[in-house]
């Protein structure tokens, strides 16, 4: 969708959204590249290491099979669809049947537990669900408080595997016509729900249009510098049930008719994903941040395995100089940081091609998503003042709202923007800086402080593997803050230790800005998703 130019000016300038009437996810990621020629879509490696390749020929037979008989089994247009099941062939058969039937996917977080389920299920009034044997013996107990959900598919092969209760997701599929006719879906017709990861009260379903996957094309292409290019081969490490690893990776490489690499660890272990990068020659990853500082534990990584990347693009939470740093020595890339949220993704995005990284920010509006600074009203405030990050409406990536949440939909704007409920603010270039979620902010001495740049501050010191930055209640500076942090290999908390730490970012920050308190742990909190926790560190 983008044209390349020479700068961001002249990208920003020239971009205009091209959104048909008409369009069908399952048509434009899938179907229209099965042209008989056998093209690569995806690339399963199971945990054995057994490698076997789809091509969109067999990806548009095989999903046209399974609309067939969903369409047979009374399932039609609007219909929520359950998929419950890491990266493997069938998610991705799920979700383009689903499509092209019209109904609306439901992606699940493979790692969700019966509660987690059981809230999404009922919320969204599933009537069918895909998943395998690990994620039927979940369902046993909550199934019978599930009167929406008809049928349960199950993935696995042999009958002797087959939970009591489920449908053979390969057989039923068997059933199908290969030549299934699409729904005529429109660019606004309901398409996916996917649950936010609730940090913050019951988790609430986003509902997306089929034009969410258009919506995506600007900012997954400009933060791989100018995705796709000859040889692209795309790899996350992140689930495709969030946005992150559906709309960030899977869909838009398959619309681009770019292969996606499907290998999911159970464990996240360094040394092995190096192997996978380089055994199949990925050149495009989107590491989610945590994955990324547990990557920086590996020395010289190109010195040991010959793997050749050509993008890598980050969200989820603010990187900072130190880990684009590290990227540029230890990737061979520099690292293209970018900014979203489930409700409305990729619309800040950093450009290692088209324009430097600027110190202390996350990057700039992308070519076709108007990104201001505003005030709890939703009126823009001038560059330098920190304010809500928000975007304006309508945007093309943005949600139609929260599933049978009007009130929150709501709230969610103020005049004509979406409010992320993220500070901010733009410098004169456009250039974005992250301060913090509203309620992570430190309030100290007078002092309003972002955790970000303290937590990039202690990743500089050798001591320092993950650290997180909250603020705790004090009653001479309303705030102080507190920094919990992770010990990299060979280093024991002590005294001394602490006094370094603080002296750290004292003199590297500013002196209202050190962490007057410091705990260690051998883990932080976090999401789902991958993002910190700081509500659950306050609350230590």
């Amino acid at each position: 969708m983008l044209k390349r130019e020479n700068t961001y000016a002249e990208l920003q300038a020239k971009f205009s959204w091209d959104i048909p009437e008409k369009f069908n996810i399952g048509i434009a990621a899938c179907d229209r590249w099965a042209d008989g020629s056998g093209r690569r879509a995806i690339i399963v490696e199971d945990r054995n290491g057994q490698v076997t390749t789809y091509s969109f020929d067999q990806l548009k037979s095989l999903s046209n099979q399974l609309a067939s008989h969903w369409s047979r089994r009374g399932i039609k247009y609007g219909d929520r669809i359950g998929i419950f099941l890491p990266q493997c062939v069938e998610t991705v058969i799920a979700h383009m049947a689903a499509y092209k039937l019209g109904a609306i996917a439901l992606p699940l977080f493979y790692l969700f537990g019966p509660d987690a389920l059981q809230y999404r299920l009922i919320d969204s009034g599933a009537v069918a669900l895909v998943t395998d044997a690990e994620g039927a013996r979940k369902i046993e107990d909550i199934r019978a408080g599930l009167p929406a959900l008809q049928s349960v598919y199950c993935i696995e092969k042999q009958a002797e595997h087959l939970p009591p209760g489920c449908l053979s997701f390969w057989d039923c599929l068997a059933e199908g016509n290969t030549d299934f006719t699409p729904a005529d879906t429109l660019a606004e017709d309901p398409a996916l729900i996917i649950y936010t990861s609730g940090t913050t009260g019951k988790p609430k379903g986003a509902l997306h249009a089929q034009r969410v996957l258009l919506g995506h094309l600007p900012g997954v292409e400009i933060s791989h510098d100018f995705f796709p290019q000859q040889g692209d081969l795309m790899w996350t490490p992140a689930d495709w049930a969030w946005i992150g690893g559906l709309l960030d990776v899977l869909l838009p490489s398959l619309y681009h008719g770019v292969p996606v690499l499907a290998r999911r660890f159970d464990k996240f272990e360094p040394a092995a994903v190096f192997e996978l990068l380089a055994r199949h020659k990925v050149r495009n990853v989107f590491f989610p941040p945590t994955a990324l500082k547990m990557l920086r534990a590996v020395v010289d990584p190109r010195q040991q395995w010959q793997f050749d990347l050509r993008s890598v693009a980050s969200g989820g939470e603010s990187l900072g100089d130190e880990l684009i740093s590290w990227g540029q020595k230890a990737l061979g890339v520099t690292i293209n940081e970018f900014y979203g949220q489930t409700e409305c993704n990729i619309v800040v995005s950093s450009c290692a091609v088209l324009f430097p990284h600027k110190s202390g920010t996350i990057g700039r509006a992308v070519p076709g998503h108007e990104v201001k600074i505003v005030d709890a009203q939703g009126v823009p405030l001038p560059p330098g003042q920190t304010g809500n990050i928000a975007i304006k409406s309508p945007d093309p990536v943005m949600f139609l709202g929260y599933w049978n949440n009007p009130v929150a939909t709501h709230e969610k704007f103020a005049g004509d923007y979406l409010l992320t409920g993220d500070l901010g603010a733009i410098d004169e270039e456009g250039n974005i800086r992250y301060v913090g979620r509203d309620d992570d902010v430190i309030t100290s001495a007078g002092y309003r402080i972002g955790p970000g740049p303290i937590e990039e501050c202690l990743l500089k010191h050798p001591a320092v593997r993950m650290a997180a930055v909250v603020g705790k209640k004090d009653a001479q500076r309303t705030e102080i803050v507190k920094a919990f942090i992770v010990l990299a290999e060979g280093y024991r908390p002590t005294d001394e230790l602490v006094a370094q730490i603080q002296a750290h970012v004292r003199d590297r920050l500013a002196a209202h800005e050190y962490p007057r308190e410091i705990a260690f742990l051998d883990a932080l909190p976090t999401t789902v998703t991958g993002k910190i926790m700081r509500r659950s560190l306050r609350e230590t």
